[in-house]
């Protein structure tokens, strides 16, 4: 397996997010699958968890603590929506992760360090899924951290839907995506 991993990631090390008229809508109607991008220890997995404590992770271990390596899975109802989450990896490696699960998105979430700010990876996810005209929020997550400059984020992103949120402590987690998904649903 981690040879066949090699050669995916090789074949499409160059290419970017895509979303077609082919690739939309492929969840039956009443379901939205929103994807979650955002930088390594942005707090993917931890925004996931906090929405369904049953989510799937598959990650491994890192010098920098653990990194999910192929995606994050929860599932919850919001708004009679059933709501799927898919989380990707934050590092550049990954970017074909990034391009399977991305495939018949109907939002995209972006979580942004609030204590680091927006970075060069937010910024290159962002003009990609902003290329891709997918609806987009943004999380400015470990609001409740010292240090953590929540103002920042939306300075940097001009006219662009911030939510402040903890996904450790789950403040403002749940207001954040029912914000988000009666954006969807109102479409």
């Amino acid at each position: 397996m981690p040879g066949y991993i090699s050669i995916l990631a090789t074949a499409h090390q160059s290419e970017t997010l895509k979303h077609s008229g082919a690739d939309t809508r492929l969840m039956a109607e009443g379901r939205l699958k929103i994807v979650v991008f955002g930088s390594f220890n942005a707090g993917k997995s931890s925004f996931i968890q906090a929405l369904d404590p049953r989510s799937r992770h598959i990650e491994a271990a890192s010098k920098e603590g653990p990194t999910t390596v192929a995606f994050d899975f929860g599932r919850l109802t919001v708004r009679d929506q059933a709501v799927y989450l898919f989380g990707t990896p934050g590092q550049e490696r990954f970017e074909f992760v990034r391009q399977i699960l991305s495939r018949g998105m109907d939002g995209a979430i972006i979580v942004v360090d609030a204590t680091t700010g927006v970075d060069a990876m937010t910024r290159h996810l962002y003009g990609q899924l902003k290329a891709l005209q997918v609806p987009l929020a943004f999380m400015a997550n470990k609001c409740d951290s010292p240090g953590a400059v929540p103002e920042a984020i939306r300075r940097d992103l001009p006219g662009e839907t911030v939510h402040p949120i903890s996904a450790r402590s789950g403040q403002n987690v749940h207001a954040a995506l029912d914000a988000f998904v009666a954006t969807l649903t109102a479409r």
